[in-house]
């Protein structure tokens, strides 16, 4: 499936900035479901200087410097990404291997023993900014994680409790609401999901990382398409073990969305396109930075994804 993601920043401020310094997170990546066929990042103004790097997680990392004074900022990027249908989860009679693998086995191999090979899935298992390990993590949890569960089995579970028992609403949180609040009121966002997940698993002892991206929509029956009117998606990726590894630390990330209920190997499906990973929001946030001057300021983004005809189709048409 062929997917053009248009995603616009614009800054409006009261008064001028003077200097600003920022970072994006914008750029999406190669992985085996998706291909990158074209990006472009428009700024305006035009930096002073511009520089792209691979951050420690894989992720294109855009810096810039504004030196000229400006009342407003847009940034703007156009991708074009190819994607495919993801391998599901393995489960049932069709994966005995993968089925016999219990999560208390899993936690054990990231357990800390001297001299044990490095896993580099293991730095995934540690508290961050927006994600603490916590004993009502676990506690929500355990119904899912029952002893001896298969692991995919177990996080399957977890995900569809998730999606069953937290309500969806816009504008309940905040992006500094913690996982835990979120979690306690019973409601919240795709990164207030994203978050509790992770939050459950590593409290369990499991790896698990956070992803941002986006999901192609469909409009209500009878409704058009509206350009900008998508936004950006968060969901999460759990380590599990190789059942038989013939190098030791070989393993997959399982993709699990708790807020459509949907997984799939490296991807939960052919309609996701993966922008950036990372511990959790923090590392991942689209455009964060520093300003001098321009004291109050507005904020206004909008994200459109269609196949790229229907996208060229609602363009002109505007």
């Amino acid at each position: 499936m062929d997917l053009r993601i248009v995603h616009t920043t614009t800054y409006a401020y009261q008064g001028s900035v003077d200097l600003a310094q920022h970072m994006v997170h914008l750029t999406p990546v190669n992985t085996a479901n998706q291909l990158v066929l074209s990006h472009a990042l428009r700024i305006d103004p035009e930096p002073a200087t511009r520089n792209d790097v691979r951050d420690a997680y894989g992720n294109v990392c855009s810096f810039f410097s504004l030196q000229a004074p400006h009342e407003t900022l847009t940034v703007e990027a156009d991708c074009l990404v190819r994607t495919r249908v993801p391998r599901p989860v393995p489960s049932g009679v069709a994966s005995p291997a993968w089925q016999a693998l219990g999560w208390e086995a899993v936690r054990e191999q990231f357990r800390y023993r001297a001299h044990a090979p490095f896993n580099a899935a293991s730095e995934f298992l540690f508290a961050s900014p927006h994600v603490p390990r916590d004993d009502r993590f676990a506690a929500f949890a355990r119904p899912a994680f029952a002893p001896g569960r298969p692991m995919l089995e177990a996080t399957t579970a977890l995900m569809a409790r998730i999606h069953t028992e937290l309500t969806y609403e816009t504008a309940s949180t905040e992006i500094n609401t913690p996982a835990l609040t979120a979690l306690a009121q019973g409601k919240g966002v795709c990164q207030d999901f994203a978050h509790i997940m992770i939050g459950c698993l590593r409290s369990l002892g499991l790896p698990a990382y956070y992803v941002s991206g986006y999901l192609l929509t469909q409009p209500p029956p009878g409704r058009p398409r509206l350009i900008g009117a998508d936004a950006s998606h968060a969901w999460v990726a759990v380590y599990v073990p190789e059942p038989a590894p013939s190098v030791p630390g070989q393993g997959a990330w399982f993709h699990f969305d708790p807020t459509n209920n949907r997984a799939g190997e490296s991807s939960p499906g052919e309609d996701y396109v993966q922008l950036a990973t990372g511990r959790d929001f923090s590392d991942v946030s689209p455009m964060r930075g520093v300003i001098q001057g321009g004291a109050q300021h507005t904020l206004k983004v909008a994200v459109t994804v269609a196949p790229p005809e229907e996208l060229k189709v609602l363009q002109a048409a505007e």
